[in-house]
């Protein structure tokens, strides 16, 4: 019975999201018995949620970790531990005193534990009653244009990530490469965001959990807006209070980034939105992850509403923003026309 009712109070973090692009650009190129020892240092990070059931003597708390394995530690006080990233540490800092500080976990500092470094920052889970979490990535594209150059400029075509596309579609890949049974890098790049909404629509939904249920990350092929709108009613349980408060926080989000000093000169990519509510209607949407965040060049002055062409450096965040806003409210006339009729129903 005590397990029971530690269920119902949650503290914990979710404060990391899928970045697959880090294992397509890794120095493996195919994974095989003989490399085991540079799998341990370039081996795919596969995003995973965890949930930890800490002890009575622990504050009887629920913890839940997503990101990449190792790169996350629990804390206490309402905070999370991160490992250290040079670029996310720059970001967050600088974030603080920006108008997007409200939208962005608040950061503690740089704290050491057993040797290693971390970022310290808030829990955004901390108070929920049986949090639902979704993961949105942000942009048009999530890999740097950095990245692509240099997978370009000697493209070497990969067993892996062919693998990676036929498991998806058995169709994506032309004879030849059909033929190597292998494909490039910035082949897969552009294949894996046409597939997703994130190439149409400027984001895509990277993973779902409904009150610490299993995590649904089937969502590869989820490109259409009734899709993802139906995913978005599934996920709120047609609730009218969430999917408000949702698009009214998307909405204070959009006019923060057009007053933002750091969103005019940065080029975000990688980044996600992360919606939390619980059972009681507590509900908010934050952004997470700046770890492939940088700085665009003096001379360039981004928009972040048109589209991506190689050393323009937009990412399609606004593109992105605005399309889950129509989308959000989309799923907010679906439920309200689902309350509307349910009493003729049962007349």
């Amino acid at each position: 019975m005590k397990d029971q009712n530690l269920s119902t109070s949650t503290c914990s973090s979710l404060a990391g999201s899928s970045q697959e692009s880090d294992e397509v650009f890794s120095d493996l190129e195919e994974k095989s018995p003989s490399k085991k020892r540079v799998l341990r240092k370039t081996k795919s990070w596969k995003t995973f949620f965890t949930m930890v059931h800490w002890s009575l003597r622990r504050r009887s708390s629920w913890v839940q970790l997503a990101g990449h394995e190792g790169n996350f530690k629990a804390s206490e006080k309402g905070q999370i531990l991160k490992k250290f990233s040079p670029v996310e540490n720059a970001c967050l800092v600088e974030l603080m005193g920006d108008v997007l500080h409200p939208f962005v976990p608040t950061y503690h500092g740089v704290v050491e534990t057993n040797g290693e470094r971390y970022i310290q920052m808030d829990d955004l889970l901390c108070g929920l009653d049986m949090p639902s979490i979704m993961d949105c990535k942000m942009g048009t594209r999530t890999y740097l244009e950095e990245e692509v150059n240099k997978a370009g400029q000697s493209p070497v075509a990969r067993r892996d990530l062919y693998q990676k596309m036929v498991k998806v579609d058995p169709l994506a890949p032309t004879a030849q490469e059909h033929g190597q049974a292998a494909v490039t890098k910035p082949r897969y790049m552009q294949w894996r965001e046409s597939i997703s909404s994130s190439a149409s629509f400027g984001f895509r939904i990277e993973g779902v959990t409904i009150e610490g249920g299993v995590v649904q990350r089937d969502f590869k092929q989820t490109r259409t807006k009734e899709q993802i709108v139906e995913t978005f009613l599934t996920f709120t349980r047609n609730r009218l209070d969430v999917l408000g408060t949702y698009l009214a926080r998307l909405e204070s989000l959009r006019q923060a980034l057009k007053e933002s000093t750091f969103f005019k000169t940065h080029e975000v990519i990688g980044s996600s939105l992360l919606f939390l509510h619980d059972r009681k209607g507590q509900a908010s949407v934050w952004m997470i992850d700046f770890g492939k965040t940088r700085p665009t060049p003096e001379n360039i002055h981004l928009s972040h509403n048109v589209a991506w062409t190689q050393g323009n450096h937009e990412d399609g965040y606004l593109l992105g923003l605005q399309h889950l806003i129509d989308t959000m409210q989309g799923a907010l006339d679906v439920a309200r026309k689902h309350q509307e009729e349910a009493p003729s129903i049962h007349s």
